[in-house]
């Protein structure tokens, strides 16, 4: 394969144990074949993990992997993705995350970085031009991600070193660490729990060099302008940039959409008005503070000025996940309230999105008398009061006492307690984001096949898609949200596919210039010959090698299922009554997919085609 432009051509190879530093050529193979970011890293890291590679040995390989669009002046090029086995799952484990160290990792001369091995003590990474250290990092353990963040910085002398590190709860080795960058998270996965398992407590990046050399210079620069008059003109970049993600939290009240009462409650909900995003722009939200190259801005800055909740200056607004999952999992409508629980998540470093379900469950437990305070260190969870829950966030994160148990989750507490699965929100483990798949019947797609890290909205936003943003170049269209048939089997595919394309370029799912655009922009940034049909052969190769890790770990088709409490229709919203037939939708998802449903054994022309045949 000839030269490929976008990418810097080396990954840097960190061994822990043995206090190691080498330098190795990018693979232009994989790198033709998977792109980038998570592509690259399944492949990569299949040839090095199975089954019985535990997590949290030193044996894992952590993988940081920006993508051949990262630092360029494309439109959301910013991101970079974190990747090993998940501590969480036991599957492929992902997360990406937005702000400016992508980038500039790729301005001190890597693509990537592969952590190997485990230290002995706390270290941290330096990485500069021609210059990266192992070095102690004693004097930062137990110190969270704002203050570790601050501490490198202040030591590197200069605000433009960019950090990524874990707080306590990735010391700890908590199973849904996050790892964080600036107040921005790769959040999912636990990848901040494997992190903590080889006693890494931060990165430290700062670069020099020009760091983006398209293939065709001038076709690129015409192709970026299109995909910034794309983006620019989608009503969500207004939409994201004016309010952030929590725009859409009054509409799926309306709608079923967002779950209420640990997805018990079907009736809209009171409250939902006072955690909305127009609420927060009165009350919270200062101004909007983007990644790198990006025009929409959805991230906001916040500041709770008096009371109980007061913030000491700006700090990172909540997200809509994290509202819905401190606000209405929980019936608590004190958005200061949900602003003092995303700092402390972000700062201990922990996911908002498994922490705040997996504590409304304990709500829901407490609630229908399956547990007492007495078996929860003397808490009385009820609704409506964020108290417990904040207690709660710093057991975990520092596993004190019952935190111990609900550090290892949802699953876990389930099995300490007795508790049919059906009644725990978990798909492989992980507990499912906050888009209700009964008012959206392809998120049952989403979350119990096609999201290879487990459930996830955003390896296959079909709640986004159906909400009018479709791709007719590649294939999606808008249908009836709530047809349970082949049609939405294969529109959810194709979403699985187009976003795994992202993952590996790797950009925003809220920038969506058309699929044509983004194949001129593969040609003229990389120099791979490229088209509509070539996209769809990229998206299709890097999710089915994301699904033979998994058959790699050990899953089957019985693992794609969903529990009973998100399907068990609800009342008093436009999804009153409704539910999908997933076993019809599995079935269909299969078929389309020709995969067999009994064995999960991928259909081997396919895989040919794909050109993974041998694996």
């Amino acid at each position: 394969m000839g030269e490929l432009k976008g990418f810097v051509g080396k990954l840097l190879i960190v061994d822990l144990s043995n206090q190691e530093i080498i330098e190795e050529f990018l693979n232009k193979e994989f790198a033709g074949n998977f792109l980038g970011g998570a592509g690259y890293c399944c492949r990569y890291l299949y040839d090095y993990i199975d089954r019985d590679t535990d997590p949290l040995s030193p044996d894992n390989i952590l993988m940081f992997m920006t993508g051949p669009f990262c630092g360029s002046t494309i439109p959301t090029s910013g991101r970079f993705v974190v990747c090993a086995k998940s501590p969480y799952t036991g599957i492929w484990g992902e997360s990406n995350c937005g702000g400016f160290f992508g980038p500039e990792l790729k301005k001190a001369g890597y693509d990537g970085i592969i952590i190997k091995g485990a230290s002995e003590s706390p270290v941290y990474l330096e990485i500069a031009e021609n210059d990266t250290k192992i070095k102690d990092a004693t004097f930062l353990w137990g110190k969270g991600t704002l203050e570790t963040s601050r501490v490198l910085k202040e030591q590197s002398g200069s605000n433009l070193t960019r950090i990524a590190c874990i707080g306590q709860a990735g010391e700890n080795l908590v199973k849904y660490a996050i790892i964080a960058s600036e107040e921005k998270t790769a959040g999912r996965t636990g990848m901040g729990g494997v992190m903590g398992s080889k006693k890494l407590k931060a990165i430290t990046v700062r670069g020099k060099k020009g760091m983006f050399e398209a293939a065709d210079p001038n076709e690129f620069k015409q192709s970026v302008q299109k995909a910034f008059e794309d983006v620019n003109q989608a009503f969500t970049t207004k939409m994201y940039g004016d309010i952030g993600t929590s725009a859409g939290i009054d509409l799926w009240n309306s709608t079923g959409e967002i779950p209420k009462k640990y997805w018990t409650l079907g009736e809209e909900w009171e409250g939902a008005y006072n955690i909305s995003g127009m609420t927060a722009l009165e009350k919270t939200v200062t101004r909007k503070y983007p990644c790198f190259s990006c025009p929409i801005g959805c991230a906001k800055k916040a500041i709770v000025k008096v009371g109980e909740y007061k913030t000491d200056g700006e700090v990172s607004a909540p997200e809509y996940e994290t509202l819905a999952g401190f606000g209405s999992m929980i019936l608590n409508d004190n958005i200061e309230s949900i602003v003092k629980a995303n700092l402390l998540c972000n700062d201990y470093g922990i996911d908002t999105i498994s922490c705040s379900s997996i504590i409304a469950f304990i709500y829901y437990l407490y609630d229908n008398g399956k547990i007492s305070s007495e078996d929860i260190d003397g808490i009385s969870p009820k609704w409506g009061d964020i108290k417990p829950a904040l207690k709660m966030i710093e057991k975990i994160s520092l596993r004190e006492g019952i935190g111990d148990l609900f550090a290892e989750g949802s699953d876990t507490i389930g099995k300490k307690f007795n508790i049919n699965q059906d009644e725990i929100a978990t798909v492989y483990g992980m507990e499912v984001p906050y888009h209700d798949l009964r008012a959206n019947f392809g998120m049952a797609i989403a979350y119990a096949i096609a999201a290879p890290r487990g459930p996830c909205h955003n390896t296959c936003d079909m709640n986004t898609i159906l909400l009018g943003t479709p791709l007719e170049e590649f294939g999606i269209e808008t249908i009836d949200k709530y047809r349970d048939d082949l049609e939405m089997a294969i529109m959810s595919a194709r979403a699985q596919d187009y976003r795994a394309l992202y993952s590996s370029l790797i950009m925003c799912v809220f920038a969506n210039p058309l699929p044509s655009l983004i194949a001129e922009l593969i040609q003229s940034a990389i120099g791979l010959d490229c088209d509509t049909e070539k996209l769809r052969i990229y998206g299709e190769r890097i999710s089915v090698m994301k699904r033979l890790f998994n058959l790699k770990m050990g899953i089957t088709p019985k693992d794609d299922r969903l529990p009973k409490i998100l399907l068990n229709p609800l009342d008093g919203t436009e999804c009153a009554g409704k539910s999908p037939n997933f076993y019809q939708l599995k079935t269909e998802y299969y078929k389309y997919r020709d995969w067999d449903i009994e064995t999960g054994k991928l259909n081997q022309e396919k895989l040919k085609k794909l050109g993974l045949k041998d694996l």
